[in-house]
C-alpha cells in the first residue's frame, strides 16, 4: 500500500467493506452479484473474464506514454516531457489501482488455500512497493523539468533505469501472476 499512500497523496483509503454496495461496485469495474459472476470466496469481488485483457492493456497504454516521454526527452521538448509525465503518472494509478482492487483482493482469497500461489501473489504485491518507491520518486523530482532544465541531464539516466523496471514488472505480470487469475473451482 505504500505506492498508493505515495501516488495519492499519503492518504490512507479506509479498509474495504466485506461486500462493496452495488454502486460502490459498478464504479470500481466490479461485477453485481446480481449478474451470476462468480466471486473470490469471502467477497463479493467476482471474477472479471476481461479484466486480464484490460490490464494488458493499460501495460500497452504506459509503454507507449513512456516511449513518448523518451522521445520528447531526446528532442529536448522539456515542455512536451512534463506534460507526458502526467499523463504516465494518471495512467500508472488507474493502472494499480485497478489492480489492487479487482486482482489483488480477489486472489487473496482465491489463493488462500494454496500457500505457494499465495506467497508468490504477495510477494507480487511488495516488489511493487518497491518499484514505486523508484517511480514516485521519479515523478516528483521530474514533475516540473519544463521550469528545471538542468534536470534535462540527469533525466535520461533515470528515465532508462524506470523503463528497465516497468517492462521487467510487466513481464512478470503478464508470465506469473496474470495467470494465477481464474474463475473460482
Amino acid at each position: 500500500m505504500f505506492l498508493f499512500d505515495l501516488l495519492f497523496g499519503k492518504k490512507k483509503a479506509p479498509a474495504p467493506a466485506a461486500a462493496p454496495a452495488p454502486q460502490a461496485a459498478s464504479a470500481a469495474g466490479v461485477s453485481d452479484p446480481g449478474h451470476g459472476a462468480a466471486s473470490a470466496p469471502g467477497t463479493a469481488i467476482h471474477h472479471d473474464p476481461a479484466l486480464i485483457a484490460g490490464l494488458k492493456r493499460d501495460h500497452e497504454l504506459l509503454l507507449e506514454i513512456f516511449g513518448a516521454i523518451a522521445q520528447a526527452s531526446k528532442a529536448g521538448d522539456l515542455a512536451g516531457v512534463q506534460k507526458r509525465l502526467e499523463h504516465f503518472r494518471i495512467a500508472l494509478q488507474d493502472h494499480l489501482l485497478k489492480e489492487n482492487v479487482r486482482l489483488y483482493v480477489y486472489l487473496e482469497h482465491l489463493l488462500r488455500e494454496d500457500p505457494t500461489s499465495h506467497q508468490l501473489m504477495h510477494g507480487f504485491r511488495h516488489e511493487m512497493d518497491d518499484i514505486g518507491r523508484a517511480v514516485v520518486a521519479f515523478l516528483g523530482k521530474y514533475k516540473g523539468i519544463a521550469a528545471h532544465p538542468e534536470l534535462a541531464a540527469s533525466f535520461a539516466t533515470d528515465l532508462e533505469g524506470v523503463g528497465q523496471a516497468l517492462v521487467g514488472r510487466i513481464r512478470r505480470e503478464e508470465d506469473t501472476l496474470y495467470p494465477m487469475y481464474e474463475p473460482p473451482a
